[in-house]
């Protein structure tokens, strides 16, 4: 049997990761820029990661959520904590795409509307309504295109709360930090004024922080830069189980539950709570948000200095950084000749920086040299 083949592979098998290490099967040794889209969040192969997850594995890794299970509390309490949202509920599932599912899911029942606001250079994940509310034709199925969604450029603020003002949205989704699109930030005033004609409206607002969230913006979740911002619903995953499948909610005390009206089979299993404890322990041990805003204004200003680069966006260890020629080349370069991964974007000129949380400065130095490297050969 062949698999369904949909990736477009480089030519590097990993078999071990340690830190910010990968180690392929022929012995070579690559430096992680990436994170496999901004999963690992407190390095590979933690120890105190493998630990608590070989331990909770040794006693049980999962049963349903039809019985107790006080470790999805104990995640819910340190995001509490770390975050400082204290007034939220948090319901767990798989993936970030399932998340945005579910929050697009609960808009519905609360109001009863359908159609959806959002944004241009926007990505939510590939499962029905989430990709019906991504602009990308080409994976978008018909059978996906199933409610009214309209989108806006980022910039477009009185676009959106004219169309938010009519009445009949269910739902209005952003980025805290556009991930896909290539690291593009929305404006504190653009949040500030959807929360208002959201509330005014009745409309829900989520904020997907599938990628930006979990302190790689320098704070814990990235819209928490814009002052006054206080989203119905949010969204994350990624970093929150640096690597084991997790996803979640933070859902708005102010919608009450009801049994049967979101559900999962894996989501919040006891081997995905011993994983996400780890990372919160982790994150707060370490002080790795307050490290992602230092290390993260470092790379911001050394990126500014490699020739070609045009522009450089993003907030702590999320920076995209657009050149003014097609990247594709350069990238392949830098895996091949340097031996580092690093993303790409929608924009076939910029580069993604979402490296582990535990980053410094030598490793900014690292990556900066190979760039140079690499474009003055090119």
């Amino acid at each position: 049997m062949k698999l369904f083949d949909v990736y477009p592979l480089y030519n590097v098998e990993p078999v071990s990761a340690h830190g910010f290490e990968i180690i392929d099967a022929k012995g070579d040794t690559y430096f992680d820029f990436y994170g496999g889209h901004a999963v690992i969040s407190i390095g590979h192969s933690h120890p105190h990661y493998v630990k608590s997850l070989t331990e909770q594995l040794n006693r049980i890794g999962f049963y349903s959520n039809s019985v107790q299970n006080p470790l999805q509390n104990e995640v819910a309490q340190r995001i509490a904590e770390l975050s400082g949202l204290n007034n939220y509920q948090l319901f767990f599932i798989n993936s970030g795409a399932e998340a945005n599912e579910n929050a697009l899911k609960l808009a519905s029942f609360h109001n009863g509307r359908k159609k959806v606001i959002a944004f241009n250079k926007a990505f939510h994940g590939r499962t029905s309504a989430a990709v019906n509310v991504t602009p990308d034709a080409k994976i978008v199925a018909p059978i996906n295109a199933t409610f009214e969604k309209q989108f806006f450029n980022l910039t477009d603020i009185d676009g959106v709360c004219e169309a938010i003002f009519e009445g009949d949205v269910a739902a209005v989704i952003i980025e805290g930090i556009q991930g896909v699109g290539g690291v593009h930030i929305p404006s504190a005033e653009l949040l500030q004024r959807i929360q208002k004609a959201c509330s005014l409206t009745d409309t829900v607002f989520i904020l997907d922080e599938v990628q930006s969230g979990y302190g790689r913006s320098g704070k814990f979740f990235a819209f928490q830069h814009a002052e006054g911002v206080e989203p119905d619903v949010i969204t994350m995953a990624k970093g929150m189980g640096n690597g084991f499948p997790v996803g979640g909610l933070l859902i708005h005390d102010k919608f009450a539950p009801r049994m049967g009206m979101l559900g999962t089979t894996f989501g919040g299993n006891h081997l995905a709570c011993a994983a996400c404890n780890a990372v919160l322990e982790v994150i707060k041990s370490e002080n790795l948000i307050q490290n992602a805003q230092e290390v993260g204004d470092y790379a911001i200003a050394e990126l500014k200095k490699v020739h070609g680069v045009k522009e450089v966006r993003g907030l702590g260890l999320m920076i995209g950084f657009t050149f003014d020629f097609p990247i594709a080349e350069l990238r392949k370069r830098l895996v091949y000749d340097e031996k580092l991964f690093i993303g790409s974007a929608s924009d076939p000129k910029t580069i993604r920086f979402l490296p582990p949380l535990t980053i410094g400065k030598k490793e900014v130095d690292i990556l900066v040299a190979a760039l140079n490297r690499v474009i003055a050969t090119l």
